[in-house]
């Protein structure tokens, strides 16, 4: 039975590394600055720290976290715990302490790998949280007396594992924020993750003859992560790009330097490039560019148009429990059909349902919800938030949108609360339970206010318990600042004497929001 399974295991992601690397051995499979890895070394040094892994206790089933900004040793991380059967647990970096113990403490994490730039973080940690820190490039010691250097622990062997990974073994957990003051881990499959890379190859036309991808996003997002196995499935080469600073100047001369063919960017990116003085004279070979993660401004949309007149503009439209694309607005409809997510990619079935799971009539508001192979498996170790997202046998999105007459999609507005600020996904409710902790206040509500640069930025309104000692601005932000993401915390905090609400209680944020803008 083992001999059947092997001869079947074409969707794991070690699997598709191996062939890669008997297939294209001398291609290189990955870029980061001056250093390069072919597809024979990446192979290898993937089966030397799955070998590693393994002697340290990592088995089937068991979770490694991953703290580190972009970097090689990020997908080699990655594909060494998917190559052990192992699930894969990508923390964003910008996390406190409190955040991330909470994300480890929640997956059962086994092992974390973090890199030197983030030790101090995972020396705040506490010591019993994993089994095994794993520091890259750095100094382990200054984690803890225990935790072991990256390269040294590295088997000899570069031969693979004889471990079977099915399609359907999970493969990743990806925490998204939490609506409810706690992020959620979406477990995906091998299975989920290769078909949103097939999908993509055949909605992005990627070819197998010199691909060169680039993005802007980082890698411990389910956009950054998605590109490194897209272009792995093509046999592609993936630059990775440095965490830190977006410089437009230094990505348009990578851009021209190592003839990228696809690129990935947030609106605000693609506006900083196309105000790169003379990149119209630059000797690009860009088949296909991408945006998506926030709403482009029409001024964005037609600047990229103008700047880049014959590639195909694509924006793309999903979330981290798809696997994460679900919809593409191709370059064809890209200025017809400005302001749409596009239309479903393939594989993936949609509807537009209202609060009862019935079909809204075409031009109307309602729930987008979908099925097919790249939904996620659930939720990890939540029941009920699972059984509740996947009611009548379809995922809800928690997007509200509406569909024209040509069957493109539009969305109105977010069931979730969420705010999106410079691509970085924003809960309400998260932001709200921390502020609620507060001591001098009463309630709060968050919501998102218009930036120039970030496209929205969230904002606080509070009712403070003492309207006549309340909190000062300062005080509610800097509070924020040790319990959340500096992306997270409010940019300003706004004082009423009362929160406007519905009949039954509800907050009304549209009648906030509408202050916010009359002021």
């Amino acid at each position: 039975m083992n001999d059947l399974l092997a001869a079947h295991r074409t969707l794991a992601h070690g699997e598709q590394l191996a062939r890669q690397a008997r297939q294209n051995s001398d291609r290189i499979a990955l870029s980061f600055g001056d250093r390069h890895l072919t597809y024979r070394q990446l192979d290898g040094r993937v089966n030397r720290l799955a070998r590693a892994l393994h002697a340290r206790g990592v088995a089937k089933g068991d979770r490694v976290a991953v703290l580190m900004q972009n970097r090689l040793e990020v997908v080699e991380s990655y594909l060494a715990v998917v190559k052990l059967g192992a699930i894969a647990v990508p923390i964003n970096f910008r996390l406190v302490a409190a955040e991330v113990e909470y994300i480890l403490s929640d997956s059962g994490a086994k092992v974390l790998i973090v890199d030197e730039p983030l030790s101090s973080l995972a020396a705040q940690l506490p010591p019993t949280r994993v089994e095994t820190v794993v520091v890259v490039g750095g100094d382990a010691a200054a984690v803890s007396a225990t935790a072991l250097e990256y390269e040294s622990i590295f088997d000899p062997d570069d031969s693979p594992l004889d471990i079977v990974v099915a399609d359907q073994d999970p493969a990743f957990i990806m925490y998204t924020s939490g609506t409810t003051g706690r992020p959620k881990g979406a477990v995906l499959s091998h299975m989920n993750l290769a078909m949103n890379s097939a999908n993509s190859l055949i909605e992005h036309r990627i070819g197998t003859d010199g691909e060169v991808w680039y993005s802007g996003l980082p890698l411990f997002h389910i956009g950054g992560l998605n590109g490194i196995l897209i272009y792995l499935m093509a046999g592609g080469r993936s630059i990775i790009a440095p965490s830190g600073n977006f410089d437009p100047v230094e990505t348009v001369d990578t851009l021209e330097r190592e003839q990228v063919t696809s690129c990935y960017f947030v609106p605000t990116q693609w506006k900083e490039l196309c105000a790169v003085p003379g990149i119209a004279d630059r000797k690009l070979k860009l088949r296909r560019m991408a945006w998506g993660a926030s709403v482009a401004p029409p001024s964005v949309l037609q600047a990229m148009a103008e700047t880049f007149p014959d590639i195909p503009t694509l924006n793309v439209f999903g979330q981290t429990e798809m696997s994460s694309a679900t919809c593409i607005l191709r370059g064809e409809d890209a200025i017809a059909k400005m302001g749409s997510v596009g239309t479903p990619v393939v594989n993936v079935e949609v509807r537009i349902v209202d609060e009862n799971g019935e079909d809204v009539p075409q031009g109307e508001v309602g729930e987008i919800v979908y099925r097919g192979p790249t939904v996620m498996l659930g939720y990890w170790n939540k029941p009920e938030a699972t059984a509740e997202a996947f009611r009548g046998g379809w995922f809800h999105s928690g997007d509200l949108v509406r569909q024209d007459e040509d069957g493109f999609i539009y969305v109105v507005d977010r069931v979730k609360d969420m705010i999106i600020s410079g691509g970085e996904n924003i809960y309400c409710a998260e932001v709200e339970a921390v502020i609620d902790r507060h001591p001098g206040v009463a309630e709060v509500a968050i919501v998102g206010a218009p930036h120039p640069k970030w496209v929205e930025t969230p904002v606080a309104v509070v009712v403070p318990k003492d309207p006549d000692a309340p909190p000062s601005e300062d005080d509610i932000i800097e509070f924020c600042r040790s319990r959340l993401a500096s992306y997270k915390k409010p940019t300003a905090v706004v004082f009423v004497d009362a929160l406007p609400r519905t009949a039954t209680g509800k907050v009304q944020k549209f009648r906030l929001r509408e202050n916010l803008s009359a002021n």
